[in-house]
C-alpha cells in the first residue's frame, strides 16, 4: 500500500527538537515531502531546515526523521536533504508551537 504525504508528516511529528521540545512539523522545519512509488515500495524525499544554520541538533533530527519514516509500512528509500533557503523563521511554526514557546 502506498505511503501518503500525510502519513509521512504524521510520522515526523515523533521527531522532537531536543532544545525546544516541539516536533519538527509544528516547528515548520519540514519544507517538502515527496513520495514516489517504486516496485511496491514508497521512496520518500524530505527537504527540511533547521532553526539556525549552526543548530547542534541537526544531525540528530535528520537521523530521527529517516528512522521514523523508514519504519512506516511499505517504506523504501528515505532521503532527507537539509536546505537553508528559504531561511526558517518563527512564522513557519503552528499556533500550538507558538503558544508552547510563548510567542504571540
Amino acid at each position: 500500500m502506498p505511503i501518503s504525504e500525510d502519513a509521512v508528516r504524521e510520522a515526523l511529528k515523533q521527531v522532537i527538537d531536543p532544545e525546544l521540545f516541539i516536533n519538527i512539523i509544528d516547528l515548520g522545519l519540514i519544507y517538502l515531502v515527496t513520495v514516489e512509488e517504486v516496485e511496491e515500495k514508497s521512496n520518500v524525499k524530505i527537504e527540511m531546515t533547521m532553526t539556525s544554520p549552526a543548530c547542534p541538533a541537526g544531525p540528530q533530527l535528520i537521523s530521527q526523521a529517516k528512522t521514523v519514516v523508514g519504519s512506516l509500512p511499505g517504506a523504501g528509500e528515505v532521503e532527507v536533504k537539509l536546505v537553508m533557503v528559504p531561511p526558517w523563521t518563527p512564522d513557519r511554526m503552528t499556533e500550538d508551537a507558538r503558544d508552547q514557546l510563548g510567542i504571540f
